[in-house]
């Protein structure tokens, strides 16, 4: 590890500092796949992509698994919003709050994905459920089948989900790579997951034997507006792989040109980048203002000596989320919504 690194995560460094540090790495990053394209960008993403071919549609889900979604739930009730949107938000007004925004993306999602009352709804990777309540309660005749690799966030769903006694969601937990679809839907919905997998062509095909005709695949991931990269561990600087993103990629915008999948690509949206820095600055806010009840669920999780540094990662983490999709005024990197149809 290096000194820098050392020194961030035991809190050595202000925000101000943490924040020039990212900003210049960056640039780094969009500099080096600048470099590497050269001008053939079309040829660097078929590359890519032939990438993804050789590989299971997940690498690393246990990794993944322990980097976000067994950190206690209280944590991120602390962090997050009242619907607890581990995702990008949508900032209707620079002075919107989180909770405002939250819902504004949960509607946006839902109109973008043309869900109606009454249809067979399947969500993959559902996380703490914001999602998934939401179309339960807003269209109470649908069925909602949500799949998500984690037994506390299965838990946690559930237990909403009898709390408000919403009869018409169901929670399956699930490693995508064991992940067989059995049933018929008229809608596939993912937020945020996609960008854990690999090989979307596998897991696309697998969902379209489930999809009844005319249904439709919404993906909400996000993505750089032209280069798509592996989040790698190969070297201890590797900050992001090692401790948030192992085995993650980051999707182009423009994916969907190379992909080879059973649907079509029926309409694309590339939301800007500065509504992620927004959500990012607001959970790193939130992190801040209840650390006092923070700090006490770390120590639970990872031990009274390593709590403090833990701390210390998750602000590091938001404050890096912040600079990435703020980086140009969100122009380069951002959130991409696609809708595929069969």
């Amino acid at each position: 590890m290096s000194l820098a690194i050392d020194l961030a995560e035991r809190g050595a460094f202000p925000e101000s500092v943490i924040r020039f540090g990212v900003h210049g790495l960056v640039r780094e990053r969009l500099q080096e796949s600048e470099e590497q394209a050269a001008g053939n960008h079309v040829t660097v993403l078929q590359r890519f992509v032939e990438t993804l071919r050789q590989s299971p549609i997940a690498e690393v889900p246990e990794l993944a698994n322990e980097q976000h979604y067994e950190v206690p739930a209280n944590f991120f009730g602390h962090v997050l919003g009242k619907h607890r949107k581990y995702s990008s938000c949508y900032y209707e007004t620079p002075g919107d709050t989180l909770d405002q925004a939250e819902a504004t993306m949960l509607r946006l999602t839902c109109e973008r994905a043309q869900i109606e009352d009454g249809m067979r709804i399947l969500e993959l990777g559902c996380g703490w459920g914001s999602l998934s309540l939401w179309m339960a309660e807003h269209y109470p005749n649908a069925t909602i089948h949500s799949v998500s690799n984690s037994a506390s966030q299965k838990a946690w769903i559930d237990g909403q989900a009898a709390e408000r006694n919403l009869g018409n969601l169901q929670i399956q937990t699930c490693d995508m790579n064991d992940f067989e679809p059995e049933g018929e839907f008229d809608r596939v919905v993912s937020v945020e997951m996609f960008e854990h997998m690999k090989n979307w062509e596998l897991l696309i095909s697998k969902l379209n034997g489930v999809m009844a005709e005319g249904a439709k695949l919404f993906l909400h991931v996000f993505s750089h507006r032209i280069h798509a990269y592996h989040f790698l561990k190969e070297n201890d600087d590797e900050w992001m792989a090692k401790h948030f993103f192992s085995g993650g990629m980051m999707p182009s915008h423009q994916i969907f040109d190379c992909l080879q999948t059973p649907l079509s690509l029926e309409s694309s949206w590339f939301v800007n980048g500065t509504h992620y820095q927004k959500t990012s600055d607001h959970w790193l806010e939130n992190m801040h203002k209840q650390r006092s009840e923070i700090m006490p669920i770390l120590e639970s999780t990872y031990g009274h000596r390593e709590a403090k540094r833990w701390f210390h990662r998750w602000r590091i983490f938001f404050i890096a989320c912040s600079e990435l999709f703020g980086y140009q005024n969100g122009e380069q990197w951002g959130v991409s919504h696609f809708l595929l149809k069969k």
